[in-house]
């Protein structure tokens, strides 16, 4: 399957209008969260999409709760949370929300490690992990060099060993990617990603 996958659009007009553009050659598109800012504009950013080729499965970010982004979601777009699906085949659980809780304020939607170990727990198999957060000690970097990723998160990969393990958040660490044991985790950002998976 090939899947054009991004995170933290952030309401850009131009890096929506790429990915619309980039869609026709997707059998898939998947979105890491943050599709709007400081919960307003979700609607906007959904319209942006709209245009999308394939059909896209997202999970929310810490600006925007799953309740938000279902309500917003259009006939082709699928909001996981705490669940998973089979899309063509392949195992796609996902998981929303900035972990762990961090001093943003409180506009933004997070949830502890407990929580988080809570819902991912729920899942017994993936072929790929769809989180907004990144793993603890894996393109989780802040400008200070800070390493703010989930152990939850990182638990769950190296338990799962799904094939992909995709994310955003940390924009410090847009387009780093490492492994953890067999899995490849990329921190996306807002631009065209491709990946072939095979379920």
């Amino acid at each position: 399957m090939r899947i054009l996958a991004f995170s933290d659009l952030h309401l850009s007009r131009t890096r929506a209008a790429d990915l619309v553009a980039a869609s026709v050659d997707a059998d898939l598109v998947l979105g890491a969260g943050d599709f709007c800012g400081f919960r307003e504009g979700l609607a906007e950013a959904m319209e942006m999409l709209a245009d999308l080729a394939a059909p896209l499965i997202m999970v929310p970010g810490n600006h925007e709760t799953a309740g938000e982004l279902r309500a917003a979601a259009r006939a082709n777009m699928r909001v996981l949370h705490g669940q998973g699906l089979e899309e063509q085949g392949l195992r796609i659980f996902g998981l929303g929300y900035g972990i762990p809780l961090s001093p943003f304020g409180d506009w933004s939607v997070e949830m502890d490690e407990d929580a988080a170990t809570l819902l991912l727990d729920r899942c017994t198999g993936a072929d790929l992990l769809l989180t907004h957060s990144p793993p603890k000690g894996l393109a989780d970097r802040t400008a200070t060099g800070a390493s703010v990723g989930s152990t939850a998160i990182r638990a769950a990969i190296e338990r799962l060993q799904p094939k992909l393990a995709l994310c955003g958040h940390i924009h410090e660490s847009w387009g780093q990617e490492g492994r953890i044991g067999g899995t490849l985790v990329v921190n996306l950002g807002p631009t065209v990603h491709w990946y072939e998976v095979t379920p």
